[in-house]
């Protein structure tokens, strides 16, 4: 081996062959100088060094004569002044942030550091001329899970246990379901290993499970699998007309706000990435640091990573984590129309992909129906907590009403329904199960003597606070979550069911599991559930009836309110919710029971307590 270098190019960003080699080009404003370090796998010490070209604020090197695969970091020199936020250490290894794998542990729970970007000749995959499903978005119906999770438990009989190759074993368990979309937990690559703390209860080990905690924007994580397994996931996924939605985090990164660790961006140009003073990072997104979003660089690093995970990966959209921190200013105030959301909007490579915000953060910034794109739809926090407060009996008519016209009075100016991602739980909360469980949370075995996760869940445990054997309450319970249920799939918008509601999942009342590899996370495939068949019936009533799915706001709504709601859609369904103790006479002659949530024989003149029934117009022979 003996390579040598040349000028090489500004761009593309990261590391790319060319007819001439390795081209490697990082950004850096403020750096001096700038060093390609070279490894072979595993090793200590470098086998070449080579000092990159500077053109404007980019560095960038060509290098020939190169193995097909090796490791390489970067070394930036500059000036050290934290009060400006300059931080360079020229003896510091730094991750390139456009590295499309990291040297990183295959094995869960070993992951080590320093990282390096890890360079891999490959050959290209072979997508069988799978393609895009294309769904529209009034008909997607969404399913949020974890890769590792899923088949993490025993239970799943997995050969490949909390994987991308062990979730495609998976793929008949979503059709039978019925879903169409699923929309995967952060699997860009993050250090599960960074939590230190240790469950108060088990003595046992806490992980940054969840994953929202991303090291690199452009690798998939290597204890979920390889790349090209990933891909596989994805094709097989799109064989059966199953779309992919990535969650990803543009709102901070992995280097927390500890001066003293860095692997990336805080070596190469702390002040273009971050959103800092005097006085150090702006904590917007509760986890330490917040990403400078509308900068020229971090804009242009957003949509790279986005348009990379569309053309390499084939995936179908995006959730965006805390997507209003995406909406802040350089420096951190809210402003009106903000660059890289219109960029995003915009973007002609991202045109025929879903866009979907959390439009809130935890600052403050609340931006249900005010999201600044029409491109975005938003998951709706005004749908879950008021049907949480109508099923458990709070009496908020009105807003029901509206939650289940698909949020006109949120959503108008946007113009439809599909802006509107419906759902009662996700995995920030509650479970379903633990939702009519838990009056209050139970987050003890978290480690933080239960100040982390909502205070106000808007939960009804039922009469008993967790676990029961009396049998009424077990019934009522079955029953509450049977509504929630009707409410999300009988309403306009598009609905989202968070894994291991369809068997009623019970975290044992902790409403923030983001650090639990066990079973309050893992799927657990031996739980038989009568809440399954109920969903399974429910999305199949929503597909058949274009009259659950519409492009455009219902205008042929009639509503009864005999204090229960009762609504006609059409001349065909009509659906009735009684949220109360108190039994209703009804009058439904002509009319047959799709389906009901009582836990006795439902009847067409009698609304039996805390039931919800759709009745369908029976056919003329």
């Amino acid at each position: 081996m003996n390579p040598s270098f040349t000028t090489g190019s500004k761009l593309p960003l990261g590391s790319s062959p060319t007819e001439k080699g390795i081209n490697f080009a990082v950004y850096s404003h403020h750096a001096t100088n700038i060093k390609l370090r070279l490894f072979e796998i595993g090793q200590k010490t470098p086998f070449a060094e080579f000092p990159m070209e500077r053109s404007d604020d980019y560095w960038h090197l060509c290098v020939t004569n190169l193995p097909y695969t090796f490791e390489y970091t970067y070394q930036a020199e500059g000036p050290y002044d934290p009060s400006k936020g300059l931080l360079f250490c020229k003896e510091m290894d730094l991750v390139d942030p456009y590295a499309r794998a990291v040297n990183a542990s295959d094995t869960w729970g070993n992951h080590h550091t320093p990282m390096r970007a890890l360079y891999e000749t490959k050959m290209p995959f072979d997508w069988e001329h799978t393609s895009r499903p294309m769904i529209p978005a009034e008909d997607l119906i969404i399913y949020e899970m974890h890769v590792r999770s899923f088949t993490m438990h025993p239970s799943s009989g997995s050969k490949n246990p909390g994987t991308f190759l062990g979730m495609i074993e998976k793929i008949p368990y979503l059709k039978k379901l019925g879903i169409n979309a699923v929309e995967l937990m952060p699997i860009h690559e993050f250090n599960e290993t960074e939590n230190l703390r240790r469950s108060p209860g088990t003595g046992g080990k806490l992980f940054n499970y969840w994953g929202y905690s991303t090291s690199n924007f452009f690798a998939p994580m290597r204890r979920f699998g390889k790349e090209e397994d990933l891909k596989f996931l994805i094709r097989e996924l799109h064989r059966e007309g199953i779309e992919v939605i990535l969650d990803v985090v543009y709102n901070h990164t992995s280097e927390g706000n500890d001066q003293n660790y860095y692997h990336s961006f805080r070596g190469l140009d702390n002040p273009t990435y971050y959103i800092i003073d005097e006085n150090g990072y702006h904590n917007y997104t509760g986890c330490g640091n917040t990403l400078k979003c509308q900068h020229p660089v971090v804009q242009d690093f957003i949509l790279d990573s986005l348009r990379y995970w569309v053309t390499e990966f084939h995936v179908d959209g995006f959730r965006f984590d805390l997507a209003s921190i995406m909406t802040r200013g350089e420096d951190g105030k809210p402003i009106q129309d903000p660059p890289l959301i219109k960029r995003i909007a915009s973007d002609p490579i991202l045109a025929p992909t879903k866009m979907i915000a959390e439009p809130w953060d935890p600052a403050g910034l609340y931006q249900v129906g005010t999201f600044p794109s029409w491109r975005f739809a938003e998951w709706n926090g005004k749908f879950r907590d008021d049907v949480r407060k109508f099923i458990r009996g709070d009496g908020n008519i009105e807003a029901m009403k509206n939650r289940l016209l698909g949020s006109p009075d949120v959503y108008t100016e946007k113009g439809t329904p599909q802006h509107s991602i419906n759902f009662i739980t996700v995995h920030d909360g509650f479970t379903l199960h633990d939702l009519v469980s838990y009056n209050e949370k139970h987050n003890e075995q978290n480690g933080e003597q239960n100040q982390d996760g909502a205070n106000d869940n808007e939960s009804w445990n039922c009469g008993v606070e967790g676990k029961t054997t009396d049998q009424a309450i077990l019934n009522l319970r079955l029953q509450q979550m049977r509504n929630f249920m009707v409410a999300l799939f009988i309403a306009q918008g598009i609905p989202m069911l968070l894994m291991g509601d369809e068997y009623a999942h019970t975290r044992e009342g902790n409403n923030n599991a983001y650090c639990q590899d066990n079973e309050l996370n893992y799927f657990l495939w031996d739980q038989a559930s009568p809440l399954f068949e109920f969903i399974q019936k429910l999305i199949a009533l929503r597909k058949s009836h274009p009259i659950f799915r519409q492009k455009t706001f219902p205008s042929a709504v009639k509503w009864e309110e005999k204090d229960y709601l009762g609504l006609t859609l059409g001349e065909e369904l009509f659906i009735a919710f009684n949220p109360s103790a108190q039994e209703y006479q009804l009058e439904k002659e002509g009319w047959e029971i799709l389906l009901s949530t009582a836990s006795q024989v439902q009847t067409l003149d009698k609304l039996q307590p805390y039931t919800s029934v759709l009745f369908g117009k029976k056919k003329a022979l």
